[in-house]
């Protein structure tokens, strides 16, 4: 896999950059904080429990308020791998989705140990995260695609019949690569998503949710990112149901007022691409941030992965200031999401200063190792 050369980052740059990187964790985040305690409940379920308006705040979920899942978790892990990758890249080595599966591989360990293991000097500091050991619903396929040191890909999927959006979720930070071209940040994310949801059209809905974020982190619009990606998808065999997809969303824009079951209409049975286009209608037609938040989570479909989807789109289309600050001061994991989106943007934007073959930081690569 290649990659084109980095931009050129004035401070303005730099800034608008780490905006819309912290934006997008964060909004990933949120998001499934959101849609946790809801996740499976059906409209009526919601209502009853929630009010007539559903969920409208953070409520608790796995122990308290603001919780996070492994749709987070795992997003966090994809940062720590694209991370990596640059680090390693000095030493001659170049393949981005083994260092991905590694990242994924540890994530796994976190849902197996009781705690960091202090012994595994290679894990990097995020491994060493004890909040990220809690077991927060992951499904088989993760565990299952995660499970062994054999990594999958386009030609061997791991789970060839998985159709989910857990792969998707964890392929926002594939589109803040701003520096490549955005064929690439398709294909990182296409093979990555193999790794566990091996059903080519959850491969292409991973592409494709990367591609939008990587034209809102260049500062395009909503649409014209939706546009480009669908262009983009057009080149590609068997894209037919991610950008019908895209186009369903596009069109219920024009339908009018969004409720409920519009939502659940464009989700359909909860598979991947019908929750993008969950995430791009909400995020299309949400008066705010909030708004869009919450009418991802409120319906009868997979809530969870639809706020975090939609968090990330947000996020990246807004930077980290246009999000709720009473949410945030409540969001778990606040100052680890934070610490990688600034370590993430400094990677991207001043790696030569902080690693390279003729000399490299000790403290950056105690953080991530060349191993």
């Amino acid at each position: 896999m290649g990659r084109t050369s980095g931009a050129v980052w004035g401070r303005t740059e730099q800034q608008d950059f780490r905006s819309r990187v912290r934006g997008t964790l964060l909004g990933v985040a949120l998001g499934d904080a959101l849609g946790a305690p809801v996740n499976g409940l059906d409209l009526d379920a919601i209502k009853g429990a929630y009010g007539p308006e559903g969920v409208v705040d953070l409520v608790p979920a796995h122990g308290r308020r603001g919780a996070v899942t492994h749709f987070t978790q795992l997003t966090l892990f994809s940062v720590d791998g694209l991370i990596r990758a640059q680090v390693r890249r000095d030493t001659g080595a170049w393949h981005p989705p083994t260092d991905l599966h590694r990242a994924y591989r540890r994530w796994a360990a976190t849902q197996r140990d009781w705690g960091p293991d202090e012994r595994r000097a290679e894990d990097g500091w995020l491994a060493r995260e004890e909040w990220l050991y809690a077991r927060r619903d992951a499904t088989r396929a993760l565990l299952v695609g995660f499970g062994d040191d054999i990594m999958g890909t386009p030609q061997t999927p791991k789970n060839p019949g998985e159709r989910g959006p857990e792969a998707a979720v964890r392929s926002a930070p594939f589109g803040l690569l701003v520096g490549w071209d955005p064929h690439l940040v398709v294909q990182l994310a296409v093979e990555c998503a193999a790794q566990t949801h091996g059903h080519p059209v959850a491969c292409l809905t991973a592409g494709a949710y990367a591609a939008v974020v990587h034209a809102l982190a260049r500062g395009d619009s909503l649409d014209g990112a939706v546009q480009r990606t669908l262009a983009l998808l057009a080149q590609r065999p068997g894209h037919e149901a991610v950008s019908g997809a895209l186009q369903h969303a596009l069109g219920a824009v024009r339908q009018g007022m969004p409720t409920p079951a519009r939502v659940e209409e464009l989700a359909g049975q909860g598979s991947a691409e019908g929750v993008l286009a969950v995430a791009v209608y909400c995020a299309y037609v949400g008066e705010d941030v909030r708004h869009g938040l919450c009418l991802a989570v409120n319906q009868s479909g997979p809530s969870g992965a639809a706020g975090a989807l939609t968090g990330g789109l947000l996020g990246a289309l807004h930077g980290e200031t246009a999000l709720p600050p009473a949410w945030l001061a409540e969001l778990e994991g606040r100052p680890t999401v934070l610490a990688l989106a600034d370590d993430f943007a400094m990677e991207m934007t001043q790696g030569p200063a902080l690693h390279g073959p003729a000399g490299s930081s000790p403290g950056w690569l105690a953080r991530y190792p060349r191993a």
